[in-house]
């Protein structure tokens, strides 16, 4: 196997590791009245973006990436930590609190 096929292999699976940790999350936003979409711009680390129905105006981008020991977790568009990946539930409902509209 070549060097560049092995690098494409690598991004492959890689993408899908981005992929697969948001689409879950998507899941279980969806049971918490959240609308998700994912978006993969070319170049660019897949995102999604999450949106109260409710108020429209109460959405954000969410990532999913690795840290430097390789526990990967969700982030704000600002770069701060939500959860674990593997804790889908902590995630959703962290993520509900901050779309939630208040009276």
């Amino acid at each position: 196997m070549t060097m560049e096929t092995q690098q494409a292999l690598r991004s492959a699976e890689v993408g899908h590791a981005y992929l697969d940790r948001l689409e879950r999350l998507a899941e279980v936003l969806a049971r918490h009245g959240l609308r998700a979409r994912l978006t993969t711009p070319a170049g660019r680390i897949p995102s999604l973006h999450v949106v109260n129905p409710a108020a429209a105006a109460l959405a954000e981008d969410i990532y999913a990436g690795p840290c430097q020991d390789g526990v990967w977790w969700f982030w704000w568009s600002w770069a701060e930590r939500i959860a674990i990946s593997d804790d889908l539930p902590t995630a959703a409902t962290l993520i509900s609190r901050v779309l939630a509209a208040r009276d």
